[in-house]
Formats: C-alpha cells, sequence, structure tokens
C-alpha cells in the first residue's frame, strides 16, 4: 500500500512484503521467511494485533510456511487472520474470502479435509457474490474445493467444479 505521502515505516513494510512474495514465487522460501516474520512484525509494532494489516502479514507468512512444510505452524497464522479479517471487514469481505481459501489449502494438506471443505465452499461463495459465476477468482476456488472433494472420496461431486473451473479459465 506503498503511496508518495508513505512513511519511511510504511515504504519498509510494503518492500519487504513484496521480496518476501516475489521469493515466495521464485520457491526461494528459506530466504522468503524471515523477511515475512519481519513485515509482520513491524506491522503489529505499528498498528496493533488485530489490524487488517496484521491479517495480510499473517497470511502472507502462513503461505510460506505452508510451502515448506510446516503446516502445524501454518495454521494457527491463518486462523488469526481470518479472525482479524472478519472482525475487520465482516464475514463476507473479499479480504476474507481469501484468507478463508489460505485456511483450506492448509486443511486439505494438513490432511483435514471434512474440516477444510466448508472452509473451501465459504470461500468460493463469497467469490461468486462479489464477483459473479465466471470470475478467475471463482475458478480457483472451484478447483480447490473440487481438489478437497477429491481427497474426500467424491469424484462426482468435484468432476462439476473442475469442469466448471477449466470453462471460466
Amino acid at each position: 500500500r506503498q503511496s508518495e505521502q508513505a512513511t519511511p515505516a510504511e515504504n519498509a513494510l510494503f518492500l519487504l512484503d513484496r521480496a518476501a512474495g516475489y521469493l515466495r514465487i521464485h520457491a526461494r522460501l528459506a530466504e522468503a521467511r524471515p523477511l515475512a516474520e519481519r513485515a509482520l512484525m513491524i506491522t503489529e509494532a505499528r498498528y496493533g494485533s488485530d489490524h487488517p494489516e496484521v491479517a495480510v502479514s499473517l497470511s502472507n507468512l502462513a503461505l510460506i510456511l505452508r510451502d515448506l512444510g510446516q503446516l502445524a505452524e501454518a495454521r494457527p497464522l491463518a486462523e488469526r487472520a481470518l479472525a482479524i479479517g472478519e472482525a475487520a471487514y465482516g464475514p463476507d469481505h473479499p479480504e476474507v474470502a481469501i484468507f478463508l481459501t489460505n485456511l483450506a489449502l492448509i486443511l486439505r494438506d494438513l490432511g483435514q479435509l471434512a474440516e477444510a471443505r466448508p472452509v473451501a465452499e465459504r470461500a468460493l461463495a463469497i467469490g461468486e457474490d462479489i464477483h459473479g459465476p465466471n470470475h478467475p477468482a471463482v475458478a480457483i476456488r472451484l478447483s480447490n474445493l473440487g481438489a478437497i472433494l477429491r481427497g474426500l472420496g467424491q469424484p462426482a461431486e468435484a468432476r462439476p467444479l473442475a469442469e466448471r473451473a477449466l470453462t471460466i479459465d
């Protein structure tokens, strides 16, 4: 959220977040983690523990931990990000859908598919309400839910979701 009027601390947060994201995308997770941890620490110190910016930092760090296979560490961060997002934005906000999606992925990776399913369904419902039925974000959420359903041994339910996601893409 960089702007011309940004303070040095806000600029540092912006750069830390972008650098961690870049490193994550390029699978340089060991380098990304300390940057994301530092961004979280600065964000909490600057805004307080329940600010929406903290939720974003928590979620970003949770994804890095997920990619590192540290799912037990990632889950509470994703849950906290979701709780902050719901308190700040309400239950049906696009940011909340992102936090739900991230939590569903972590739960899926933990093998907690029955728990992941309603989280992924809620993220999909928010996406459809906000973006309409044919948006790329909806396709991603359809695919995620389909993977969870396949994992639950429900391929007949998963297939139409995968087909719909493919049609959107």
